[in-house]
């Protein structure tokens, strides 16, 4: 049974969600502030709700702080919708933005729409990652593109695998860097583009086809949940 963590300080918003949520066969957890939300982290959701302009700490440095932890969509529900603050999000991690005020038909569909976003395109058997003509080993860490090794390096390997197990989540390259190179590491963000820019090029090598790594402009990349796409 899928898990649903609401987060709002509006508790009429909570109440209506929850109620929303669990009669279509969600386990619903709520918070109304940022610490009740910590705690429930634990309790393993498969998708978040996050309302952004919330006293104390905010839906942002909240989301910034829990995605280390959790893998799931998060889905910000606000009143602020200049670019700004839709970029931010995503930079940070956020899936998805929904605006209030709200329609509940839109936000049934935008939760079951990244609930199956997130469970199909990928099967994870044993330590495989399998897509349309591309197979990862995550024990052997060798990656196979039209039934040919990509002969990667050990960075260019850690950006496919972060990216692919996150499938659909836009990582910052900022976030990538920090993630990757590790906090603290010298040189700066920059490297992540041409550490793509080249693992793209082996990929081309093979197939010019390869559209799994996507550019979100402005804001990152993202792990192509199609088939096909655009990078």
């Amino acid at each position: 049974m899928e898990k649903i963590l609401i987060i709002d300080d509006d508790l009429e918003i909570i109440s209506l969600l929850k109620d929303i949520f669990s009669d279509e066969g969600y386990v619903v957890y709520t918070a109304n502030n940022s610490e009740k939300a910590l705690e429930l982290i634990n309790k393993a959701p498969n998708i978040i709700l996050l309302d952004v302009m919330m006293p104390g700490k905010d839906g942002f440095e909240l989301c910034k702080e829990i995605r280390s932890i959790v893998t799931c969509p998060i889905i910000f529900i606000t009143a602020k919708v200049e670019e700004n603050d839709i970029i931010n999000g995503l930079a940070i991690g956020g899936d998805d933005y929904i605006t209030k005020p709200f329609s509940i038909r839109e936000i049934r569909a935008r939760v079951k729409a990244h609930l199956r976003r997130d469970k199909r395109d990928v099967e994870k058997e044993n330590n495989f990652l399998l897509f349309k003509n591309l197979k990862i080993d995550l024990c052997t860490r060798e990656v196979f593109y039209f039934e040919k090794e990509v002969s990667l390096t050990k960075r260019e390997f850690d950006i496919i695998e972060l990216l692919a197990l996150n499938k659909g989540q836009v990582f910052s390259k900022e976030r990538i860097y920090d993630k990757i190179w590790g906090y603290g590491a010298e040189g700066d963000c920059s490297t992540v583009a041409e550490h793509v820019k080249k693992l793209r090029a082996k990929f081309h090598c093979i197939n010019d086809n390869f559209n799994y790594i996507l550019t979100v402009w402005g804001v990152g990349y993202k792990w192509n949940t199609k088939e096909e796409g655009n990078h």
